[in-house]
């Protein structure tokens, strides 16, 4: 039954027991009219549009369901779909809606995909550009640095010793740069080298202090899921160096009962009220194309002993944790 003659027939059914109790009842109705009258058709009226809208909450409840879906559903949080209730055309809108959310996830999946397949194939691109163009180009000039300063004198060796070390500190730059953009340790030995190497970076170059935790029983992962797992390492202690004013990380990677999970958590001044910004959204869109899920939220509770441990109450840290399952026992 359409939702015009539901709430045409609901409407009707109220009128007709209306119409059908001032008809057979007792009720009369005086000129002028009496205040009891009054109040007799004054109850009447209230007990008609109480049960009318009773009878249509009841009837357009699936709607207001749909409604709070529709404001609450995210791409990038995949979650439960309205349940199919109700009648008619409110069943089959309900049923319309969550295949669109499926089309739409579909779509932006493979959209993401495409989008970060490009995204790393550049940073290959840049990467092998860098060390091999521009970090040929640097050794070369440190090169011919060295064989001027051998022959120059020796007021004039010093300043080229310095040029020199400014080119060295230059090259070194660019090389992280380009192990940045193309982890190639990842490829050559592995997920675990790589994050230690990832770490060992991190906190040469900063005063943060990352303790590791990497379980030594883990599933034999694809690449395509090392690449989401580092990549989110990554952009996790980036993020955590930008913005967090931390001074200890916890990073893990461990084996849980229905895939693996890494998770990282610091000591600094917490999320807050801060709106998420394009490195987790990005974090977010790698995790969709392995089937995993991140989330984001308070975590410096797993950072203990440290001085720098803070309370709830003053920014409790940051925790980012990336579930990723395992299908049929490995992905």
């Amino acid at each position: 039954m359409s939702l015009f003659w539901r709430i045409f027939l609901l409407n009707a059914a109220v009128l007709f027991a209306a119409t059908a109790l001032l008809l057979l009842g007792p009720v009369t109705v005086s000129a002028p009219v009496l205040l009891t009258e009054a109040l007799i058709m004054a109850l009447g009226l209230v007990a008609m549009l109480v049960a009318n809208a009773a009878l249509l909450r009841v009837g357009l409840s699936p709607l207001q369901r749909l409604t709070r879906a529709m404001t609450t559903t995210d791409l990038l949080r995949p979650g439960r779909r309205p349940a199919v209730s109700g009648h008619g055309e409110i069943a089959e809108l309900i049923m319309t809606f969550n295949t669109m959310l499926d089309r739409l996830e579909a779509e932006r999946a493979a959209s993401s995909g495409l989008a970060l397949s490009a995204q790393e194939a550049e940073r290959r691109r840049i990467a092998r550009e860098l060390h091999d163009e521009v970090g040929q180009t640097l050794t070369a000039v440190l090169l011919e640095l060295k064989r001027v300063a051998d022959g120059a004198p020796a007021p004039l060796r010093a300043d080229l010793l310095h040029v020199q070390e400014t080119t060295r500190d230059s090259l070194d730059e660019i090389r992280r740069i380009a192990r940045r953009l193309r982890p190639g340790v990842l490829e050559e030995l592995g997920l675990i080298s790589a994050l230690k190497a990832l770490t060992t970076e991190i906190t040469t170059h900063t005063g943060l202090t990352v303790r590791q935790r990497f379980e030594s029983d883990l599933p034999a992962l694809g690449e395509d899921v090392e690449l989401v797992v580092y990549r989110v390492a990554q952009e996790g202690l980036t993020n955590i160096v930008r913005h967090a004013d931390a001074g200890l990380v916890d990073l893990a990677l461990r084996r849980t009962p229905t895939g693996v999970e890494l998770l990282l958590a610091d000591d600094g001044r917490g999320v807050g009220t801060a709106t998420e910004g394009a490195g987790i959204r990005g974090m977010r869109e790698r995790a969709l194309l392995i089937g995993a899920e991140v989330t984001v939220g308070p975590g410096g509770g797993d950072v203990r002993g440290d001085r720098r441990e803070r309370t709830a109450g003053q920014g409790g840290g940051t925790g980012v944790r990336l579930r990723v399952p395992i299908r049929n026992g490995s992905n």
